[in-house]
């Protein structure tokens, strides 16, 4: 039987870099009251709270059985009932060194393949502490023209394909809809999945993994290579239809 249910945020929960539907901010609250929920993505944490948190209308002890993992599960915060706040519980943050390299490579990975945006929406390779994003159109472009860029994911693939040879001791994987995710070497959302496990003291069987990037070389495909159960998405509203279905079995 399942007992917490994981979820990768663009394009499985939301529109990219978009606040989840009103559909959504339903359904999740009344699933926090049958399982635990994760949301893992190569976003912020803040962008966790913009996108979903703050959208639901859920008490503290559901808060409590949400798990958020930012930047690829880098990172990990929960809700503390007691300080009524949420707490990081882990941060596997890259050097300045590592920052350093992985930027430069980025960089020109983009530029030689001629992918490289001269009025960008915003920063184009960004810091994230624990992993390094690179956002073809700039980190604030408008859903449609990101959408729009690389439909089939090739243009992604190429850039990521460049720099795995340059940055041998870390991991790069093809993140959001033009995004590229860089983080410690081992360091992906399977790591995140097993830390969480550890901490609730879960087993494989007991999870169920929601992701539209599975393929080999996407960011949700270490969790299927880990051998958790996973549904593949294409869209947010493929989710909320199963989160429904799910709900009117349990409920």
């Amino acid at each position: 039987m399942k007992k917490l249910l994981a979820f990768d945020l663009d394009d499985t929960l939301a529109v990219t870099k978009s606040p989840i539907d009103d559909r959504m901010a339903a359904v999740l609250p009344k699933i926090l009251d049958h399982f635990d929920v994760c949301v893992i993505s190569g976003g912020k944490f803040e962008q966790f709270l913009t996108q979903v948190v703050n959208r639901l209308n859920a008490n503290p002890e559901q808060l409590r059985r949400l798990h958020l993992m930012p930047t690829c599960g880098t990172r990990y915060y929960r809700y503390d009932l007691f300080k009524q706040r949420w707490q990081l519980v882990y941060a596997e943050n890259l050097n300045r060194a590592q920052k350093r390299r992985i930027t430069n490579a980025l960089e020109e990975a983009a530029k030689s393949l001629g992918f490289w945006e001269d009025k960008p929406y915003g920063e184009i390779i960004e810091d994230r502490g624990s992993q390094i994003t690179f956002s073809a159109l700039g980190q604030q472009a408008p859903p449609e023209k990101k959408y729009a860029w690389d439909p089939d994911g090739s243009k992604k693939h190429k850039i990521r394909d460049y720099v795995v040879p340059v940055l041998p001791d870390v991991e790069v994987r093809v993140g959001g809809t033009t995004s590229i995710d860089v983080t410690m070497i081992g360091i992906d959302k399977a790591y995140g999945m097993k830390k969480l496990m550890e901490q609730l003291s879960f087993n494989k069987e007991e999870l169920l993994f929601f992701g539209d990037k599975l393929e080999s070389g996407g960011n949700d495909y270490p969790v299927k290579a880990l051998g958790i159960d996973c549904l593949e998405v294409s869209r947010w509203q493929d989710t909320v239809n199963c989160l429904e279905a799910i709900l009117h079995v349990v409920s």
